[in-house]
């Protein structure tokens, strides 16, 4: 892999918010500059919207798009209790805006994603907008850690821990939520809602199973690869079977990197929406960003 070549294409393409990311970890920037261009997503609801997630463009919040920021917080230590940000963000899944009161679970698609540029899977359609507990689980935890009402968010995570133990189609996006859920409990130290260890060794062993065997799809096909689930975090959940899946990717990075120093995606919208190239080029530094983490992180 060419780095100088991968943060120069960052340099050049990135969207603000996710320049101020590559700032924070290559240029030693503060992150009060991630939290003021998130705060650019973020709506009056507090929830955030805004094609902060580019693959759908809807102005209204979502919780996959207020997961996204949260995600962005965590990642940048920008995760502060009493902050305005995170104020907002708690009365955004408080008012249970695209929650399933039944099921006790956030909606990954949200009805009014139909009316904007977007990719297939977040259509609701007839559907009832749920995948498994993605991103249920990390909100619960955000909720749980940081929000004032917590005994319905400890119920939630106490279900999502079933889901985990019972299921066998947990995804690699969907394990990235229990992740998230995870760090969040451990820096707060919240012990009494689950047994940490026994969701790490859980977390561990999901791992092991939605990481893609076949390396030579790293980079071509949508799988799930080791650096989509440690772009530079989460060292602490590699396990002895996933180090040589690691360097194979390490070293197929040189292989799939562009002419222009950036990686591309590896997915279309299956949409007839011609803003599907805006999105590829919004994507495509933040692509880049994710891999120059985990090629520059020691594993």
């Amino acid at each position: 892999m060419n780095k100088n070549a991968a943060k120069q294409f960052i340099l050049q393409n990135a969207r603000p918010v996710d320049l101020a990311v590559y700032q924070y970890y290559f240029e030693n920037r503060s992150n009060q500059k991630v939290i003021a261009e998130l705060a650019k997503y973020q709506n009056k609801d507090g929830g955030f919207g805004n094609g902060l997630e580019p693959d759908f463009v809807n102005p209204a919040s979502s919780p996959i798009a207020t997961n996204d920021a949260i995600i962005t917080l965590y990642r940048t230590g920008a995760l502060v209790k009493d902050s305005d940000m995170v104020k907002r963000i708690v009365k955004y899944l408080d008012s249970h805006d695209s929650f399933d009161e039944d099921k006790k679970r956030w909606l990954f698609a949200i009805d009014s994603n139909k009316d904007y540029p977007h990719a297939i899977w977040w259509e609701k359609n007839e559907s009832d907008g749920i995948s498994g507990f993605n991103p249920t689980m990390s909100l619960a935890a955000f909720m749980v850690c940081y929000g004032n009402e917590r005994a319905l968010y400890k119920d939630i995570m106490r279900e999502g821990m079933k889901h985990l133990e019972e299921s066998e189609e947990i995804n690699g996006d969907e394990l990235k939520c229990y992740l998230l859920a995870y760090e969040l409990l451990r820096q707060n130290n919240i012990c009494e809602v689950i047994n940490p260890e026994y969701l790490a060794e859980l977390i561990r062993k999901k791992i092991d199973d939605v990481i893609c065997k076949e390396t030579e799809k790293y980079g071509v096909e949508y799988a799930t690869a080791p650096s989509d689930i440690f772009p530079g975090i989460y060292p602490e959940f590699i396990t002895p079977k996933i180090r040589p899946l690691i360097e194979a990717e390490k070293r197929a990075l040189g292989r799939l990197q562009k002419e222009d120093g950036g990686y591309d995606i590896t997915w279309q919208w299956y949409t007839q929406y011609p803003e599907f190239e805006q999105a590829r080029k919004n994507w495509r530094p933040r692509v880049t960003l994710e891999k120059l983490l985990f090629y520059s992180c020691e594993q």
